[in-house]
C-alpha cells in the first residue's frame, strides 16, 4: 500500500512546523543553541498537539552533524537516520505495551552504554503514565543520576498520574490545544501541497471538530477529501463528522426563543432522522450558545468564538435573544448532556430539554392572552405585598408614643456577630409575633425542593444556604438559622437570587432574615420566657404608675405598697 495518511505525510520535521506551540519550541531551540538542555523532559498535553513530533525533532537537533542549531537540517546522515528509525540510539517506546518493571530494568541496563552512531542516546517514552508504580521506582534512580550522553523525553496526556518524584526530576512542558486559526493555516498549507480544493467554511468546521488536535484535523480532512467529488464543501465535512450546520443551530435557537414549539421539535426530528449523533448535537448547541453569549456580551470577543462564525444571521440572532435566556438555556443543555450519557433514548431527553427552554421564560395568560415574564410576575407579587402592608398601616395608625419607640429602634444599632454580620433582633422579634406554625411547616416541606432548584441555577448561592434551616415563618418573612456565622454575611450577596427561587417554589414572596444558630437559640429562649409570664402580671395596671412611667421611665420608679 503506497498511500499514506495526511497526518503521517505532513508530520512536523522542524520546530517551525509544530503549530500553536511556539512557547515550547522557542525554549527548546534556545536551550539547544546554548547547549544547556536538560537530561529529562516531560511533554504533556491533549492528543494530537505535537508531543512526540517535538520529541523526535529535539532528538534530531541535538544529534545533527551541524549542531548546535535551532533546526535540524534533515539532510545529514544523523537526521535522516533518526527520521526513518534506522539509528538505534534514538529509541521510541510505547509505555502502554511496556509497563512492567522488567521493561524499565532493560532500559536502565542499556543507558550505561555509550551511543554508537550519534552523540546522544535519546529515549522517547510515549504515554508514560501507563507504566506501573514499581516501574516508575525502577526508573527513578536513572532519572536522578543519568549518564551524560542520555536524554529522556516522557510524553503523556495525563501528567497527574505521574509520581511527584519523577516530575521533580524533569523539565515539564505543557502542550496546549491548538487554536482554530493555527489549524486552518496548517491545513491550508497541506491542501496547497496536495492541490485539493476545500472551501473556507469546510476548513473552519474541520478545525472546530478537531477540538485543538492537529492530527484529528488532518484525519478529518483526509476523510472529507475521500468523501467529496471535486471540492470539499461544508456538507461533506458535516456528513463525515456527524455535526450540525450553523444555519440549523441558528434556526433551532431562534425557534426556542420565539416559543415556536412545533418548529423546534420538527428541526430536532430532522436532525436525528438525518443520522446525526444526538450527543454531538447537544455538544455543538452548547458551544453555539456559548459563542452567542460572548458575542452578545461584547462584539469585540469575536476572535474567541469556537463554534460559530459571526455572519449576518448570527449577528441578528445575538441582537434578538437576551443574556439571561442564553445562560438558562446553557444550564438546561448541560444537564441534558449529563443525562443522555446513561440512557438508551437520548432523543426523549433532548425533546424535554427543548420544551423546557422554550417555555421557561414565557407563560401564556389564558384570560387575556398577555405574555408575562418571570420578572414581571415577581414585581407584581412585590407590589401586591406592598399594597397589603400599606393597608395595614392605614387601618392601624402609629400613635406618637409608638413613633418615638420606632425612632429609638432605628437609632439603636443591631448587635454584630464576630464575622461582621449585624443581626436584626428587633426585626426577628416582629416576625415571631406574627409567626404561624402552618407557615413554617409549609416552608419546611418545600425546603429540599428549593435547595435542589437553587443548586442547578446558582451554585455559589446554594453553597451559602445549604447548611441552614427554616426557624420561623410569617405570611411575609422567613427567619433562617445558619450553622456558620460567616454564611450569614455571604448570603446577603445572593439574597435576591435566593428569595426569587424560593418565591418560585413557594408561589409566595418571603423576605429571608438570616441569624446564626447560637444567637437564634438565645433569642428563641428569651421570647418563650417572655410569653410565659403570668397574665395577671401583664394586666396589673395602675393609672398613677402608668403616668409615672411616661414621665420618668421604668428604671427610675420603685413601687411601694
Amino acid at each position: 500500500m503506497s498511500y499514506q495518511a495526511l497526518y503521517r505525510v505532513y508530520r512536523p520535521r522542524q520546530f517551525q512546523d509544530v503549530a500553536g506551540q511556539s512557547h515550547i519550541t522557542r525554549t527548546l531551540q534556545n536551550a539547544i543553541v546554548q547547549e544547556k538542555f536538560s537530561h529529562a523532559y516531560i511533554f504533556s498535553g491533549p492528543r494530537g498537539t505535537g508531543k512526540t513530533s517535538a520529541a523526535k525533532i529535539f532528538a534530531k537537533a541535538i544529534n545533527c552533524e551541524h549542531a548546535p542549531v535551532k533546526e535540524p537540517c534533515n539532510d545529514c546522515n544523523a537526521c535522516r537516520g533518526i527520521q526513518d528509525g534506522s539509528i538505534s540510539d534514538v529509541i521510541e517506546i510505547d509505555a502502554a505495551s511496556n509497563t512492567s518493571v522488567d521493561d524499565i530494568r532493560e532500559i536502565r541496563e542499556n543507558v550505561k552504554y555509550a551511543s554508537s552512531v550519534v552523540p546522544y542516546k535519546v529515549y522517547i517514552i510515549d504515554e508514560v503514565h501507563m507504566i506501573s508504580n514499581n516501574a516508575f521506582n525502577a526508573l527513578l534512580k536513572t532519572l536522578e543520576e543519568p549518564p551524560k550522553h542520555v536524554v529522556f523525553i516522557l510524553a503523556t496526556t495525563e501528567p497527574h498520574k505521574i509520581p511527584l518524584t519523577i516530575l521533580s526530576r524533569c523539565q515539564r512542558f505543557d502542550f496546549k490545544p491548538i487554536s482554530n486559526k493555527a489549524i486552518v493555516d496548517r491545513m491550508q498549507t497541506v491542501i496547497d501541497a496536495e492541490e485539493v480544493n476545500v472551501t473556507p467554511e469546510a476548513l473552519e468546521t474541520i478545525a472546530i471538530a478537531a477540538e485543538g488536535g492537529m492530527r484529528d484535523a488532518l484525519s478529518i480532512l483526509d476523510q472529507a477529501i475521500s468523501y467529496s467529488d471535486d471540492t470539499v464543501e461544508l456538507d461533506d465535512v458535516l456528513a463525515v463528522t456527524g455535526g450540525v450546520s450553523q444555519g440549523v443551530l441558528t434556526d433551532i435557537v431562534k425557534a426556542m426563543y420565539e416559543k415556536d414549539v412545533q418548529h423546534s421539535i420538527e428541526l430536532l426530528d430532522n436532525i436525528i432522522q438525518g443520522g446525526k449523533d444526538p450527543g454531538r448535537f447537544v455538544y455543538d448547541l452548547i458551544y453555539f450558545m456559548r459563542d452567542l453569549l460572548l458575542f452578545k456580551s461584547a462584539a469585540s470577543l469575536e476572535s474567541l468564538l469556537e463554534r460559530a462564525r459571526a455572519d449576518e444571521h448570527f449577528q441578528a440572532l445575538a441582537e434578538t435573544v437576551s443574556i439571561g435566556w442564553i445562560q438558562d438555556a446553557i444550564m438546561q443543555l448541560n444537564q441534558c448532556q449529563q443525562e443522555i450519557k446513561w440512557t438508551n433514548s437520548p432523543k426523549v431527553f433532548i425533546e424535554i430539554t427543548i420544551l423546557t427552554i422554550t417555555n421557561r421564560y414565557h407563560e401564556q395568560d389564558q384570560s387575556d392572552g398577555v405574555v408575562q415574564s418571570d420578572v414581571v410576575m415577581k414585581l407584581t407579587q412585590k407590589l401586591t405585598q406592598l399594597e397589603k402592608e400599606l393597608t395595614q398601616i392605614k387601618e392601624n395608625p402609629v400613635v406618637p408614643a409608638q413613633q418615638a419607640e420606632v425612632r429609638e429602634k432605628r437609632r439603636a444599632p443591631a448587635r454584630s456577630s464576630k464575622n461582621g454580620y449585624k443581626i436584626p433582633f428587633e426585626r426577628i422579634r416582629e416576625v415571631l409575633k406574627d409567626a404561624e406554625k402552618p407557615a413554617l411547616k409549609n416552608v419546611q416541606s418545600n425546603w429540599a425542593n428549593f435547595l435542589s432548584k437553587l443548586k442547578t441555577m446558582n451554585a455559589p448561592a446554594h453553597a451559602t444556604i445549604q447548611d441552614s434551616k427554616p426557624a420561623a415563618a410569617s405570611s411575609s418573612a422567613l427567619v433562617v438559622s445558619f450553622k456558620y456565622e460567616i454564611h450569614c454575611s455571604l448570603f446577603l450577596e445572593h439574597r435576591e437570587t435566593v428569595e426569587s427561587v424560593l418565591a418560585g417554589v413557594m408561589e409566595q414572596q418571603l423576605t429571608i432574615i438570616p441569624i446564626p444558630d447560637r444567637e437564634w437559640t438565645d433569642l428563641r429562649s428569651e421570647y418563650i420566657n417572655n410569653q410565659e409570664k403570668p397574665a395577671e402580671q401583664e394586666n396589673d395596671t395602675n393609672p398613677v404608675v402608668d403616668e409615672a412611667r411616661k414621665l420618668f421611665g421604668d428604671y427610675l420608679i420603685e413601687i411601694h405598697e
